[in-house]
């Protein structure tokens, strides 16, 4: 069965085109993406602009397009943080179907760390016992957490890469009180859910999943997107604490000649790796194992999960 996910998310909007069914991995056939960053094209009342509505809706033209060609069965289209958030995003997405009769789901924020935990444990398997998941999107960062393949715990935390730099990063670089005021509000927005993270116990795996840390961990020395998903990649805290200090004295083009880091993250690199410090941190995590699925491959599971046997 040849499935097409549509990810519409804060910083890019994504089709992937896989052959999968039941009992098999999902094989990815294709992939097109462009980086409309919705996220960026909010107005002073939270609304997502008309330039923003005629890009999505012409990249929506666009998937339909493709996925006709590549003879996609069915198109599951999907929405996170930005749209979810903004004033107008129901409005937005409606009007899009009516152009293109695509209709697009809103994910819920636990809904979102719900299906990319699926997807991780899918990956990693039961015997890496109970598993902590930590994903950070343009918008937001979810966290989830359990033995099974729902999650006992599944948070999202409004803490995205994109939203902090927005929100509290004036400066190219950033000064050290911009630094200091967001490290701040990041810590008191994790810490308030570590009891709930937390309250079976310990993780016996900790993951991740998101550009931004497979960024992090390129730049501490994984190996590179090129090697494949069966490298094993993993990011030491000591490294991400020392890259939040370092990056955050760096201007954003600079950061585009590190390792895996592209023109259009580098300015979110920042924050992104102040809240992958504060969460290793407050969840007492010396490492994290790099997943390579991630919430496209929950989408696609649940989907499967759900034909008849």
């Amino acid at each position: 069965m040849r499935l097409g996910v549509l990810d519409v998310g804060s910083n890019t909007v994504h089709l992937l085109v896989v052959d999968a069914h039941q009992g098999a991995r999902p094989v990815p056939a294709f992939s097109h993406k462009a980086e409309l960053r919705l996220g960026d094209h909010l107005d002073t009342s939270n609304r997502l602009t008309q330039d923003c509505a005629l890009q999505l809706r012409d990249f929506v033209y666009e998937a339909l397009r493709i996925a006709e060609d590549k003879g996609v069965h069915q198109l599951l289209a999907f929405a996170t943080s930005a749209v979810r958030d903004a004033e107008n995003g129901d409005e937005l997405l409606g009007w899009i179907q009516a152009e293109t009769r695509v209709e697009i789901q809103v994910l819920p924020g636990p809904d979102e760390a719900r299906l990319t935990f699926l997807a991780a444990r899918r990956w990693f398997g039961w015997s890496s016992g109970r598993l902590l998941l930590l994903d950070i999107g343009g918008g937001s960062l979810e966290i989830a957490s359990g033995v099974d393949e729902e999650p006992s715990v599944a948070v999202s935390l409004p803490l995205g890469a994109g939203r902090m730099t927005r929100d509290w990063l004036v400066g190219d670089p950033p000064t050290a009180e911009e630094v200091r005021q967001l490290r701040k509000h990041v810590r008191a927005e994790i810490a308030g859910t570590a009891g709930t993270v937390m309250r079976d116990g310990r993780p016996d795996h900790a993951v991740a999943t998101s550009k931004t840390f497979r960024q992090l961990a390129r730049i501490a020395g994984a190996a590179p997107s090129s090697d494949g998903p069966y490298v094993r990649r993993v990011l030491h805290h000591p490294d991400v604490t020392e890259l939040a200090e370092q990056l955050s004295r760096t201007t954003a083009a600079h950061r585009v000649q590190l390792p895996g880091v592209s023109r259009g993250r580098a300015p979110q690199l920042v924050a992104g790796a102040i809240v992958a410090d504060a969460a290793m941190d407050l969840f007492g995590l010396a490492e994290l194992e790099i997943c390579p699925w991630a919430l496209r491959e929950g989408v696609i599971l649940r989907r499967l999960d759900a034909l008849p046997e």
